[in-house]
């Protein structure tokens, strides 16, 4: 559970959106504007990066070979082996969930402390959670079409249509997201200048 506090001067700011929606652009334009970001990509990234402390049960559930020799999650072969069974995604889940949520609480507390009124979480599965939306005052999408997600991931990270294709499958739909909103930023062909004038007239709280 994330820090419930309900002063008319705090903002709790959930930011999602399916991959290559320009989220990350948008996180990078409200934390200019004052607010503390809590990403949850980030978290997940350091409990499973090398001896990490999610690493010592991953390694006893799913064995050494989703490990990488220096020791963290062999990210590759864990995604194509969740993709393809819902039990592994889950025993997953199961072992990285309560360790994000802890150290996503830990670092909203302590911006709150640091008197930011505005903390962002970027969470890309907000909406598949079931709990996030309740957490969070309100929820921010960054929208765009599925052939914009496809294209922008193909480039920046050199993977298949088909291999974008099944990422997009396995997250929340554009109807989805969209009916979780409070606020919709339609970032589809969009200059950054444009982005840029879009977020930060956004009524978050500066700090």
């Amino acid at each position: 559970m994330i820090p419930q506090t309900h002063a008319p001067s705090t903002l709790r700011l959930g930011l999602t959106g399916g991959i290559g929606s320009g989220k990350s652009s948008v996180a990078a334009i409200l934390i200019r504007c004052g607010a503390a970001l809590v990403d949850a990509d980030a978290i997940v990234r350091s409990v499973t990066a090398a001896h990490g402390s999610a690493m010592p049960a991953i390694e006893k559930t799913f064995g050494a070979d989703f490990v990488t020799p220096q020791g963290a999650l062999d990210r590759g072969r864990m995604r194509a082996h969740v993709f393809d069974d819902a039990l592994a995604k889950k025993r997953l889940e199961d072992i990285i969930h309560p360790l994000v949520s802890l150290e996503t609480k830990r670092q909203a507390q302590a911006a709150f402390n640091a008197g930011h009124r505005t903390v962002v979480f970027d969470v890309p599965l907000l909406v598949e959670s079931g709990h996030w939306r309740a957490q969070v005052d309100r929820v921010l999408v960054v929208d765009c079409l599925v052939e914009t997600q496809i294209q922008r991931v193909m480039s920046r990270n050199d993977l298949s249509r088909e291999e974008v294709k099944k990422i997009i499958a396995s997250q929340a739909t554009r109807e989805q997201r969209l009916a979780a909103a409070d606020w919709v930023i339609y970032n589809d062909a969009l200059s950054f200048e444009a982005l840029d004038q879009l977020v930060s007239a956004l009524p978050i709280q500066p700090r």
